[in-house]
């Protein structure tokens, strides 16, 4: 072949690829056209079925820039009383899901709704500043032109976009409208607006021109005014809504994430319990694993389980709310491991144990009951499974005030051992023995169940309790977090995380602005600890944690004397038909609370005598009813009331203490005198104290 011959064939070839290379790019522009006509007719055509919501009150903002990104958008994001909702488009067909997986035809798009499930994530981290709990911003992919269509992959819930609706609506009314105003103002700066040349006019539907369609407010921190009007809009619901509100700094510590064990700590009232309940299913929620919500208290696990239900219904069931001693039983049945509880059985071994001591030994002496000495054994010895008197004869015994020489130890210990003996000799246990063995049973074997453990009240429980539950997640990060308040404890002795081998490493938070109880109820319920002491969990000596603000007033406390049983019943009575007649106060908001159960059973029988209906706290669960709830004030840990009624109190724990006390007297009263405070500081609105008796006698 000749030059020119080549160089002809050459020229054709390339002529051939320049030609082929012009109607591969036609292809793609052609294949653009199409995408972008279908995506322009799938948005409209969602925008055109949910426009609907807009005439019930939700706010509609379409075609918003994805944050962070110049040139992508959120098809549709919907704010209303249900929540926020960020809706992006797909005209997917052919669509199938497998084990957390989900194609269209043979191409997996699981990274697609990944990246929608990152977006709902970053929006509700900027969202925390309004106070906004987390859970509440939804991501959903609807399907074009599909109906009867859900699946769930990474979070993002996957519709038929005829079926958008529905599903938003079903979660009912679960904002305010105040905070409603709040939330789309924020989503406003978090998804701005699209330029012109980017895509269609941006658009707002909105059910009545709150903001302007170009208008993007900063997003500050809420000031106390607009915090105090959220506020207002909780005030008149039951008090199970008012239970799962959050303030800002609240929400923005919910999802903050610590290197290890984790301490909240803070005054009565201060919101600790919510924010570990909304902790509990943003862990759950974040992890895609299983959380424990545990806490001393046998009924504040139901209680929490329904408001669950109420702020977080897609972490039902992955949330696992349990007392401790239940938690330790459900272990070693599943274990297998033998054992029997017998609380009868036990006192009679205690007993058995008491009346072998002669009358002139250290433990009978006048300044000392049998109780505390049955305190002594459960709280300090068996709470820490102390096996060897060595260990015991140098414990400091913290939460105890009475300092024990070494041959009183010494005595206490041949109880301790009287009292074991009998129990093996009968065949029983008692509470203290089922959570030791269940720690034993974790320690030989762990337990790989749980992602995280949260712990309220955990100044109510003991070294061996809070052993247990350290051993389910170790030092994990975001593993153990830790809720309570020193002030607060009610049960003699106590601990301190050294002791269990826990450290927190400055990995503690205070809350400190109280929403819940008036100013005046809390000044008032402050003069029941004014002098106390104690050594925390963290094991420095403590007075209580300040508050640096209360956000309400109210009426001052009614404090009332009685010297004899009708004229209180008759106040009591009258008390309740008062508060009944407040706006916005129904039966299911008052607490009458008592310091034993028979007290609280008198109380119900009084109140049906006058035809109050009313609930136990021992059957209480967290449902709104229209019943008085009535319980000892131990069971209300954890809750509150609108209104809360402390009768039948004794005038002598009210006055001043008397020089001669002892000690161990000294003890006790602080103690009952601390469980009046955790009364007082359940009431919101109200409170009413009735005491029987003469006022400042001793004895």
């Amino acid at each position: 072949m000749t030059m020119a011959g080549e160089s002809a064939g050459t020229e054709a070839r390339r002529q051939r690829a320049l030609a082929a290379e012009h109607h591969r790019r036609a292809d793609d522009a052609e294949q653009r056209a199409a995408r972008f006509e279908i995506a322009e007719r799938t948005e409209s055509e969602t925008a055109r079925v949910l426009a609907p919501l807009a005439g019930i009150g939700y706010y509609l903002l379409a075609d918003r820039r994805w944050p962070g990104s110049r040139t992508a958008q959120v098809d549709m994001v919907v704010v209303g009383r249900a929540g926020v909702f960020i809706v992006d488009t797909k005209a997917w067909r052919d669509v199938a899901v497998h084990d957390d997986r989900i194609t269209r035809g043979q191409e997996d798009v699981t990274d697609d709704i990944a990246r929608l499930a990152d977006l709902a994530y970053s929006t509700e981290a900027a969202l925390a500043n309004t106070g906004l709990a987390p859970g509440e911003v939804h991501a959903i992919a609807a399907l074009a032109g599909q109906k009867r269509m859900h699946a769930q992959v990474a979070s993002v819930d996957v519709l038929g976009v005829h079926d958008v609706i529905g599903h938003i609506t079903k979660r009912g009314a679960r904002l305010s409208s105040d905070r409603v105003d709040q939330v789309l103002a924020a989503l406003l700066q978090h998804f701005p607006v699209i330029d012109g040349t980017a895509g269609p006019e941006p658009q707002i539907v909105v059910p009545a021109p709150v903001l302007p369609r170009q208008q993007t407010p900063p997003v500050e921190p809420l000031d106390d005014e607009i915090v105090d009007h959220l506020l207002d809009g909780v005030l008149e619901a039951p008090i199970e809504d008012w239970m799962a509100f959050l303030d800002p700094a609240q929400a923005r510590l919910v999802r903050r994430n610590f290197n290890g064990p984790a301490r909240i700590r803070g005054a009565a009232g201060t919101g600790k319990t919510v924010v570990g309940l909304h902790r509990a299913a943003y862990l759950a929620r974040a992890t895609g694993g299983r959380v424990l919500f545990t806490t001393y208290i046998r009924t504040l696990p139901a209680v929490l389980e329904s408001l669950l239900e109420r702020l977080a219904p897609d972490m039902v069931g992955r949330v696992d709310f349990v007392n401790v001693h239940a938690f330790a039983n459900r272990l070693l049945k599943e274990r297998e491991v033998a054992f029997r509880v017998d609380t009868l059985e036990a006192e009679r071994a205690f007993s058995d144990a008491w009346n072998v001591i002669s009358a002139s030994s250290a433990l009978k002496a006048a300044r000392f009951t049998r109780r505390y000495w049955e305190d002594e054994i459960a709280y300090v010895i068996k709470g820490r499974g102390l096996t060897h008197f060595d260990e015991y004869a140098d414990l400091a015994r913290v939460g105890r005030k009475h300092a024990l020489p070494v041959d009183v130890r010494h005595a206490v210990w041949d109880l301790y051992e009287a009292y074991t003996s009998n129990l093996r000799q009968r065949g029983v246990c008692d509470f203290e023995d089922t959570v030791l063995l269940a720690r034993d049973a974790v320690r030989e074997i762990p337990l790989d169940r749980f992602d995280a453990v949260i712990i309220d009240e955990a100044q109510d429980l003991s070294c061996a309790m809070v052993s247990l539950l350290h051993a389910l997640v170790g030092d994990r990060p975001d593993g153990l977090t830790l809720i309570g308040d020193g002030q607060q404890t009610i049960y003699p002795g106590g601990y301190t995380l050294g002791e269990v081998g826990i450290s927190l490493a400055g990995r503690g938070v205070v809350l400190d602005v109280n929403h819940r109880n008036t100013a005046e109820i809390l000044d008032f319920a402050k003069q029941m600890v004014a002098d106390d002491q104690f050594v925390d969990i963290e094991g420095v000596d403590g007075v209580g944690d300040a508050v640096s603000d209360v956000t309400r007033s109210g009426e001052e406390p009614g404090l009332h004397h009685f010297t004899n049983r009708a004229d209180h019943d008759s106040a009591l009575l009258a008390r309740v038909e008062q508060v009944l007649r407040l706006v916005g106060t129904g039966r299911g908001d008052v607490g009458i609370l008592t310091a034993t159960n028979p007290q609280a059973d008198k109380v119900r029988a009084l109140l049906g005598s006058a035809g109050v209906a009313s609930v136990s706290l021992k059957d209480y669960a967290g449902k709104s009813s229209d019943q008085v709830r009535v319980g000892t004030i131990k069971r209300a840990k954890g809750l509150e009331f609108k209104q809360v009624l402390l009768p039948h109190v004794p005038a002598k724990l009210l006055a001043d203490a008397p020089q001669t006390e002892s000690v161990a007297v000294r003890e006790r009263r602080e103690l009952d005198r601390r469980e009046l405070y955790v009364g007082m500081t359940r009431a919101r609105d109200g409170l009413w104290v009735g005491a029987v008796g003469k006022v400042g006698c001793t004895g």
